[in-house]
């Protein structure tokens, strides 16, 4: 006899979220992109876990006659929402993320007995999907609730515990800290533009570039001012030895493989 139910959905592959994924200071869900090196929170081991946990009462608990768990009387309470992780990373930032209150001196990270609004962050983690595409997560105020804890041993790597829990803000307290996306692969990927110019301007006027396209902009010292120093990074990678021609002021590059981030400088004369 034939099987009616031992099947799977068309859009299984579609669906499939694939590997860790990486932790984030920043991603744009409306433009997701390669990270930059400087957005990636640490390297992990064993996996990511996040979480947001409901709690509920039941309001007709003490309401003679009223059977439990009525969906009209159910009421939510609050909701827990968190990011745990065991980071590779001993960065001074790292440590002090693990720790939640606490201040870098140097080489130094001391930790604090009082909370302050900044050491709430806003954390970010993003994964492929099979098809393409990328699922996401945003984490709103968050700051570490489950202590400090560096575990080390022979031959292995040293990894600290975290625990991140999202928290609401007086300014919008209806506004849940945690936020999910589900996002389509774009048929045509764009990298960021990003240009850092001091007393310099740029022919190109633009925020992103597609995938594979060449990419030109002509700097162009202020007057009074002498072009300086110029540096051009794609893909978290310096390639200003041959992207960038001094005597021109030319950028080109040939294909776009990366977000672009361009800082240049000019001295006066």
């Amino acid at each position: 006899m034939a099987r009616k139910f031992t099947v799977i959905p068309m859009n299984t592959f579609q669906a499939l979220q694939l590997d860790a994924g990486v932790l984030l200071w920043d991603f744009d869900p409306e433009h997701p992109a390669a990270p930059d090196d400087e957005d990636i929170i640490c390297a992990t081991s064993g996996g990511i876990t996040i979480s947001d946990n409901p709690t509920f009462s039941d309001l007709g608990e003490d309401v003679d006659n009223c059977p439990k768990d009525m969906m009209e009387l159910k009421n939510l309470d609050s909701r827990e929402s968190k990011v745990s992780f065991s980071s590779l990373a001993t960065s001074a930032e790292s440590i002090q993320l693990a720790l939640g209150a606490a201040d870098i001196d140097g080489n130094k990270i001391t930790p604090r007995n009082n909370l302050a609004l900044t050491d709430f962050k806003t954390i970010w983690w993003a994964g492929d999907r099979a098809d393409g595409g990328c699922v996401a997560v945003k984490i709103e105020n968050a700051l570490s609730t489950g202590g400090f804890s560096l575990k080390t041993g022979k031959n292995e790597k040293g990894q600290t515990s975290m625990e991140l829990t999202g928290h609401r803000s007086l300014a919008n307290q209806n506004k849940s800290p945690f936020t999910f996306y589900s996002i389509d692969p774009d048929e045509t990927t764009t990298y960021t533009v990003s240009q850092t110019l001091t007393h310099v301007t740029s022919s190109f006027s633009g925020n992103s570039v597609t995938a594979g396209a060449s990419f030109t902009a002509t700097l162009t010292a202020d007057t009074d001012y002498t072009l300086g120093t110029v540096t051009v990074y794609m893909g978290g990678v310096d390639v200003t030895q041959t992207a960038y021609t001094s005597a021109t002021g030319v950028i080109s590059i040939g294909s776009a493989t990366g977000n672009i981030a361009i800082t240049a400088t000019a001295t006066s004369t």
